[in-house]
């Protein structure tokens, strides 16, 4: 007997066993009961199918994501060691690195809890009640500025909460439109129009002709020149760079901190845990999620060696803008409304007292 109809006969036995009649009559498993379907058909589809009765707010969000979420996300969706980042994100798409979060990618809060209720949290899932589920996906609704602090998220007003990217995604097209370019006979030749050298680069003055210099103030005469220009050659142009040394950079202002009040400093340093998943100060203290804070007070904006801003603040910082008390306390009262674009997650501290108190904290470490 050939290998062709050996090949055929097996795929036949296969195709035969794999038909329920079959498998009942070889006594191959049974027919899964109803309730056996149900427990697996949990999947919650975008028009809100399938989400049970239950709700949760911003509040009670944030209690059971510190218990069950931030060991891994941070305590903000900042995102914590190989952990995904949760929050922020926005505007991001475009870049080279996209930063894809749940505010800034996720096309329907359906994914949210759905993924939530059954997969979370990692290595414990299944263990969040419906309600439970709903506070978490409102605290994470929160964290990307989608609802306010005072929201309450239901099966009833579910529908209504529209994700930022949800026109971002559109229905799998390539069948019709990429498909028939990748299965069409290739061109091999004459396949666009000739091209043609326009200018070069000596043209555009990028690749000089004669001898360049740079400043080497180790030199007799502060200068050194290019070795690979011809030396003297036509149209040879040598400038000496001066000699003279460059002003110093005026200095940060001295931070006064004799005056601190100890006990505002001691409240401050309680509040700080809100902080330090994303900020270091003290001894040693190096960039993180965000940037180092020792001496952030009197300090330019998006001033820190090292430390990726985002665009909106390194534009504050080219526009002069200096964190005094006044300016951090506007800013920590809600980071998004007083600087749209920031990457800073964080929503905010609505107490007057409680900002008084972190920036003294914070004006007790001055730079190093």
């Amino acid at each position: 007997m050939s290998k062709s109809v050996l090949k055929l006969l097996a795929t036949t036995a296969m195709l035969f066993a794999a038909l329920p009649a079959t498998a009942q009559t070889l006594n191959l498993g049974r027919a899964a009961l109803p309730e056996e379907i149900a427990a697996w058909d949990v999947a919650i589809e975008p028009d809100g199918t399938g989400l049970p009765v239950g709700q949760g707010d911003v509040f009670d969000g944030e209690d059971l994501w510190v218990e069950n979420c931030a060991m891994c996300h941070g305590d903000f969706g900042e995102g914590a060691g190989a952990y995904p980042v949760i929050a922020g994100g926005e505007g991001t798409l475009t870049n080279r690195r996209p930063v894809k979060t749940v505010g800034s990618y996720w096309p329907y809060l359906s994914t949210v809890w759905d993924y939530v209720h059954r997969s979370m949290p990692f290595g414990n899932a299944q263990i969040l009640s419906a309600d439970e589920t709903y506070a978490i996906t409102a605290y994470i609704l929160y964290s990307n500025g989608i609802v306010e602090d005072d929201f309450v998220l239901s099966n009833g007003n579910f529908t209504e909460v529209v994700m930022p990217n949800a026109e971002g995604f559109y229905v799998d097209d390539r069948e019709e439109v990429e498909f028939p370019q990748f299965t069409a006979e290739a061109c091999m030749s004459d396949c666009g129009p000739a091209v043609h050298i326009t200018r070069r680069a000596t043209d555009l003055q990028s690749t000089p002709e004669g001898a360049v210099t740079v400043f080497a103030p180790d030199r007799p005469n502060g200068t050194v020149e290019n070795p690979s220009a011809p030396e003297g050659g036509e149209g040879a142009v040598v400038q000496e760079a001066s000699a003279e040394p460059e002003a110093a950079p005026a200095e940060e202002p001295v931070q006064e901190t004799a005056a601190l009040d100890p006990a505002l400093v001691a409240e401050g340093e309680g509040l700080w845990r809100q902080c330090r998943s994303c900020h270091q100060v003290g001894d040693g203290a190096r960039n993180g999620t965000g940037p180092v804070l020792n001496g952030v007070v009197g300090r330019h904006a998006g001033a820190v060696e090292g430390f990726r801003y985002s665009g909106p603040m390194q534009e504050a910082g080219a526009g002069g803008l200096i964190w005094t008390p006044e300016e951090l306390d506007a800013f920590l009262t809600d980071p998004r409304s007083y600087m749209r674009g920031t990457r800073m997650s964080y929503r905010g501290l609505r107490d007057a007292g409680d900002r008084a108190a972190i920036i003294a904290y914070l004006q007790s470490h001055p730079a190093e």
